[in-house]
């Protein structure tokens, strides 16, 4: 096991790393102390390694779709989702809150090399202006981002401004059973289908090896007008 590395805020790194179908695999680290943000969770792998199927590749020529696009991924953490993204040649911008802005920073230096597109992070707190990100991108990534009960309508709010009816928003969750997990996922529906309709993706179009029952992935457009 790797030694773990003394952050900028005096927590300490450890690192994940995360197979890529083509070439090294990425290099995450993560904090030993701190929010829900600062470690990789199984639903950012899945989503990442989804964006790595086949129907996102040009059959004709065996090129990811995701060159070129626009990619902006809500909730980032750690920024394992957007990395995926930039290394398949997406623009991507990463976004979380302030406090971890350190983290995504020191994982695009670790794998800049890896990147065929770009990458940068900023700050983006829901529900809060979000002008600096129009026009709308192609893709809004969203890993894990349906937990807290007071974040949904925020989220909600900033996923009506920042996406455009040619906007697919792809958002992983787990399934959690505890608590008021169930509640705080129905909450979000209700939000979110007031102005989005909601596919699931079946299991047979996620990654063979990184898929579980209990793990979603879903495509997110806005409702025709």
């Amino acid at each position: 096991m790797e030694a773990p590395v003394v952050g900028e805020s005096g927590g300490e790194y450890f690192t994940r790393e995360v197979e890529r179908r083509a070439g090294s695999p990425l290099r995450i680290k993560q904090c030993s102390k701190g929010d829900v943000g600062c470690v990789v969770w199984d639903a950012a792998i899945v989503l990442s390694k989804y964006l790595e199927t086949e129907q996102f590749v040009e059959h004709n020529t065996g090129v990811y779709k995701w060159v070129n696009k626009r990619v902006l991924e809500l909730g980032s953490g750690t920024g394992v989702v957007g990395l995926m993204a930039a290394t398949l040649g997406a623009c991507v911008t990463v976004t979380d809150l302030e406090d971890l802005q350190s983290l995504m920073e020191v994982n695009i230096k670790e794998n800049q090399h890896l990147v065929t597109g770009s990458i940068q992070a900023k700050v983006l707190k829901w529900g809060e202006d979000g002008s600096e990100f129009l026009p709308s991108p192609d893709y809004i990534l969203m890993a894990d981002c349906i937990y807290y009960e007071q974040s949904l309508d925020p989220l909600v709010t900033t996923l009506r401004e920042l996406a455009s009816a040619e906007t697919c928003i792809i958002c992983c969750y787990e399934q959690r059973t505890m608590g008021n997990n169930p509640q705080v996922e129905q909450l979000f529906f209700e939000l979110l289908r007031r102005d989005f309709a909601v596919a699931e993706i079946p299991l047979e179009k996620q990654d063979e090896e990184y898929r579980s029952e209990d793990i979603r992935i879903l495509h997110i457009v806005r409702r025709e007008r």
